[in-house]
């Protein structure tokens, strides 16, 4: 099956899946000799058991470990003597391998990532090793504040689905999962069926598709892999928790309920979040909020020195998320007061056209800025397809535009309730009494 789609710049996405179930999405762009090609997999921390958190994560990282046809550190000096770059990311729905190359090289990367598709090793010593790095990747974050605020505000605000665990994994089951709990991951998530190729660059698309059957169709599917069913309840009220730890600043983390990015409310969310917390790009994450109500709200009054909006693209319902650095001279519950004057302002001074409009003029800057590269389009592509569908992508803009100022009002009354957030609070202790 094919589907065409033409984005704005001319160029057009082709959609196609092979007999063995993979999903491969095509689009040129001829502006520089390089392609980028990113091969995706429906598997993240929303996939995890108890018991084996973070082993997608753990996973993602013994795939760079070797084969037998590419010994550990090959592909390293290979990747790197022709001139490109490569890397891996895990999130809660996905995990995700790419490599960028000179456009005549890009055959190293499709018969590379096609052979970790099926060959990784997982040799036991290797596996012991790499759990020592990934304790220490989880202990270098336990230095932040905010992660261990933003692991108890997930935690509480997911106690079913399970997005209530951190993509990292808790240090318990890092601990003692085995090599066997790792390969059985692997070899029931990593099929073609369960896979999505991406490639974005120089090339022509007959001859591309033929090189990605060539390789990757005789490769035979997996058993489907099992669904999440574990959907989180609704919730019945504000739940509210204290982090105190080591620390000199003190943070508030709200986390609301918001819907999947499949949702029609999401893109008038996105719309809300970059009038909330300042402009931001397909993937959330403010960039210059000086002008934003938060920051307004709550910074400019000298209470926190920043305050910032996430808004998630995730599969399932997950949330909304808003961050406040408090001043040293000023306390939580005045930050929690100034935050919460700027929420309900949003029923007593409501969002204006103006405001609308210079939401939509900034994002659509972030999603150009985020998108310009080939590496930054294929990874969006993949993204999008894996949430829902590369037209999530390609109609970014489009259905950003159509949102109308009633759609926002509508989303900020229906998700931003107390009742349906959960507000967490670092209190930062001296070390004897952390320790008392």
């Amino acid at each position: 099956m094919t589907v065409l789609r033409r984005m704005g710049s001319g160029h057009e996405v082709t959609r196609h899946v092979l007999e063995n179930g993979l999903v491969v999405l095509l689009k040129e762009v001829h502006s520089a000799p390089l392609i980028s090609f990113w091969v995706f997999y429906r598997v993240g921390s929303r996939n995890e058991q108890t018991g084996q958190t973070g082993v997608s994560h753990w996973v993602e990282h013994m795939m760079f470990k070797g084969t037998p046809r590419y010994p550990a550190g090959v592909l390293d000096r290979e990747i790197d003597r022709n001139g490109g770059i490569w890397n891996a990311q895990t999130s809660f729905d996905y995990t995700a391998y790419y490599e960028t190359l000179p456009a005549d090289r890009i055959d190293l990367a499709i018969e590379a990532e096609a052979d970790r598709m099926v060959n990784a090793l997982f040799d036991p010593e290797e596996t012991e090793s790499e759990r020592t790095v990934i304790i220490s990747e989880r202990q270098g974050s336990e230095n932040s504040p905010m992660f261990w605020l933003n692991e108890e505000v997930q935690g509480m605000a997911f106690r079913v689905h399970p997005y209530h665990h951190t993509i990292i994994g808790d240090m318990a089951d890092l601990e003692t999962m085995t090599r066997d709990d790792l390969y059985h991951h692997y070899r029931r998530y990593y099929a073609p069926n369960n896979a999505i190729v991406v490639v974005v660059g120089a090339f022509a698309s007959a001859e591309m598709l033929e090189k990605v059957k060539a390789v990757y169709g005789g490769i035979h599917p997996g058993d489907a892999p099992p669904p999440v069913v574990r959907k989180e309840p609704p919730q019945m009220g504000e739940r509210r928790v204290n982090v105190e730890r080591p620390g000199s600043t003190a943070f508030i983390e709200v986390m609301y309920r918001a819907p999947a990015v499949s949702n029609p409310d999401w893109f008038a969310f996105a719309a809300l979040d970059s009038i909330l917390g300042g402009p931001s790009g397909p993937g959330g994450g403010n960039i210059d909020n000086k002008t934003s109500r938060l920051y307004r709200g709550v910074v400019e009054t000298g209470i926190a020195a920043s305050a910032s909006g996430h808004l998630y693209m995730t599969s399932d319902p997950f949330g909304y998320t808003i961050t406040l650095a408090v001043n040293d001279d000023r306390t939580l519950e005045e930050a929690e007061a100034a935050l919460d004057a700027v929420l309900d302002g949003l029923k007593t001074n409501p969002i204006t056209q103006k405001e609308l409009d210079k939401a939509k003029k900034q994002a659509k800057a972030a999603f150009a800025y985020a998108t310009e590269g080939v590496t930054g389009q294929a990874y969006w592509l993949g993204y999008a397809e894996m949430l829902d569908s590369y037209t999530l992508f390609t109609d970014f803009v489009s259905r950003l535009e159509a949102v109308t100022l009633e759609q926002v009002q509508q989303v900020a009354e229906q998700y931003l309730r107390p009742s349906q957030r959960t507000l967490g609070r670092f209190i930062p202790q001296m070390e004897n009494e952390a320790h008392a």
